[in-house]
């Protein structure tokens, strides 16, 4: 399959700022059907301050790529390491510009993704009301595994589901 020139770029910590504006645009776009603005918000300052994506990068690890298509980025992934799982990775955020929806760019990313990485499992958590991520994950591979509910402070709980592609 053609990739269209989608790349994956590993992002350093000069990036930050450039995660944070995707964040924010991709945020913005997808989520107020989903979850309300004043979570957005929350979990955009939680997740994506400049103090957050710096421990996410070097105290626990993550990965962070930018997804790239026309030399501009569209988009981003970050992954980590699962432990006692053999080239195992846990896609932590899988994001891209709502725009470009629906159009392959996803599927492409996915693709480099397993292409770079050639993982032996990837687990993911997805908003079991995020319905077009959902399906864009089974069209993908995925199966979900588990359901599970997380407690993000402030009030706001997240209500997910596990899931999980093998490699076959």
């Amino acid at each position: 399959m053609p990739n269209n020139g989608l790349q994956l770029l590993r992002a350093k910590k000069e990036d930050i700022p450039e995660i944070a504006r995707l964040a924010h645009i991709v945020w913005h776009q997808h989520y107020p059907s989903i979850i309300s603005v004043d979570q957005i918000s929350y979990m955009l300052e939680m997740m994506y301050s400049d103090k957050s994506l710096n421990e996410q990068m070097i105290i626990k690890g993550h990965v962070f790529y930018f997804i790239r298509q026309n030399n501009t980025n569209i988009g981003f992934i970050s992954v980590s390491k699962i432990e006692n799982v053999n080239n195992g990775y846990f896609i932590q955020k899988f994001y891209l510009d709502q725009t470009l929806a629906g159009k392959g760019s996803g599927t492409e990313a996915h693709h480099e993704l397993v292409k770079l990485l050639q993982p032996s499992l990837m687990r993911l958590t997805v908003n079991r009301q995020n319905y077009k991520s959902v399906n864009f994950y089974f069209k993908n591979g995925f199966t979900i595994e588990s359901v599970a509910d997380f407690d993000i402070g402030n009030g706001y709980v997240m209500n997910d589901f596990v899931m999980v592609y093998k490699k076959s």
